[in-house]
């Protein structure tokens, strides 16, 4: 447990006590007691900023699946605010089968699915992104 002084934006969500006192109190809960070979490891500071720093790898993956969607999926009511396992569910357990003719592949969607042109329009809009370099 750690206290630190409440930025004006957090005043409004003290608790009682928290306002008596003028500190917001924060409890972080983990299984790490310190880290063999990294000097002040046990402390809460360090604990804390290992948590910090993780939290912002996890909005980076959130933002870039956010900014994924947005690219092929805009214009598409049901799909441009679905959740990533909303997403992942409608796109990728789609009806199809991989066939083979001269030498090439195709994928035979079933046009009765819902979001049968919500998924080729996605595919062609990505595939047509210039590569990173």
């Amino acid at each position: 447990m750690y206290r630190v002084k409440p930025s004006r934006r957090q005043i409004k969500k003290l608790t009682a006590f928290e306002k008596k006192t003028s500190w917001r109190y924060s409890i972080t809960a983990t299984s790490i007691r310190h880290m063999w070979g990294i000097a002040g490891s046990h402390q809460i500071q360090f604990l804390d900023a290992l948590h910090r720093d993780h939290a912002e790898v996890e909005d980076g993956i959130r933002t870039g699946k956010a900014v994924l969607r947005l690219l092929p999926l805009h214009n598409s009511e049901d799909l441009a605010n679905a959740e990533p396992d909303t997403m992942r569910f409608r796109l990728c357990h789609l009806p199809a089968r991989l066939a083979r003719q001269a030498r090439r592949r195709y994928l035979r969607i079933e046009r009765t699915w819902p979001w049968a042109s919500a998924f080729t329009t996605s595919w062609r809009r990505l595939t047509q992104l210039p590569a990173v370099t």
